[in-house]
């Protein structure tokens, strides 16, 4: 009903913007990392297995994520590797993480392979394979996509609000430029086997809205007071305008593998939505699958944005 999505979406925003409000940077963590949580719970259910092994998956995503920002010392969470004391230099070139950033790169690299190969796999012969995979294998799988997920998040918010929902807004701009360029426009059906909605000018239409997003928020960076430059404005000086576009069209495509993936999960499982955690929306994987694999790899490229 209506109203049920606008109660859930406003209290959502709510809390969104009241975690962000404070200097802190663990409010903000602490809320995403629930949802995190309750997205390994809808994983685990979407895999076949409910009761207890659903809060077990969903509490090793919460552990897993947790532990990785206190190993690596995600900024205002963790103590990272090293004392605080002993002073680690930064290394200004490619493949080493930017001054301000903590988690090692390897990691976002290491995702960024897992779901561009994978997410190929899954495109390809996931309809009949995906279900024949160990369910454990399944399972694992899960925890550390969403781990990874939320380990990028708070450490984009730890270098900045600003930073923090650039990341997020390209997913969102993606998604609505995609939607509806898609009804408009749409003609050619990307994968209608998996998503009998999405279309080639869908896509296209949302690649246009994140490069008009992009620009703004370049603009407003040089032109107002911001608590930091945003993931657009790193891309631009690091990689270049034409670095810059394809680093933009390769996240747009990417958010749409997310989603893809899964869709191509929940037909696996015979249901609709991830769970109803989130009346009128559906569950909470429904509103973030585009962001798990974007995540981690906008902050791969931020390993190759020195400039």
């Amino acid at each position: 009903m209506l109203w049920q999505r606008v109660v859930t979406a406003l209290i959502l925003f709510g809390a969104f913007v009241g975690t962000l409000s404070v200097q802190a940077v663990w409010p903000f963590a602490a809320l995403t990392l629930v949802l995190i949580g309750a997205a390994g719970w809808e994983w685990s259910r979407l895999c076949g297995r409910e009761g207890a092994v659903q809060w077990v998956i969903g509490v090793a995503a919460v552990l897993l994520g947790g532990a990785l920002a206190q190993f690596m010392g995600v900024e205002g969470l963790g103590h990272g590797l090293f004392p605080a004391h002993v002073a680690v230099p930064h290394v200004h070139e490619i493949g080493h993480a930017l001054a301000g950033f903590s988690v090692a790169p390897q990691i976002w690299w290491a995702a960024l392979a897992i779901w561009v190969l994978g997410g190929a796999w899954a495109l390809r012969y996931g309809q009949t394979s995906w279900r024949t995979l160990p369910v454990s294998l399944r399972q694992v799988l899960g925890v550390a996509l969403l781990a990874v997920a939320w380990l990028a998040m708070a450490e984009g918010r730890g270098h900045g609000i600003n930073f923090l929902l650039s990341m997020l807004f390209l997913v969102w701009a993606a998604d609505v430029g995609a939607y509806f360029g898609g009804r408009t426009f749409g003609r050619r059906k990307l994968a209608p086997s998996i998503s009998p909605g999405k279309s080639w000018e869908g896509v296209w239409s949302g690649f246009a809205t994140v490069v008009l997003v992009a620009l703004i928020w370049i603009w407003v960076d040089q032109s107002l007071s911001v608590d930091s430059p945003s993931m657009y404005s790193h891309l631009l000086q690091g990689l270049g305008p034409v670095g810059m576009a394809l680093a933009l069209m390769f996240l747009t495509c990417m958010s749409v593998v997310g989603d893809l993936f899964e869709s191509l999960i929940k037909r696996q499982a015979g249901v609709k939505d991830s769970s109803q955690l989130l009346p009128g929306h559906g569950g909470v994987l429904d509103r973030i699958d585009a962001l798990l694999p974007v995540l981690p790899i906008e902050m791969a490229l931020m390993s190759l944005c020195h400039g």
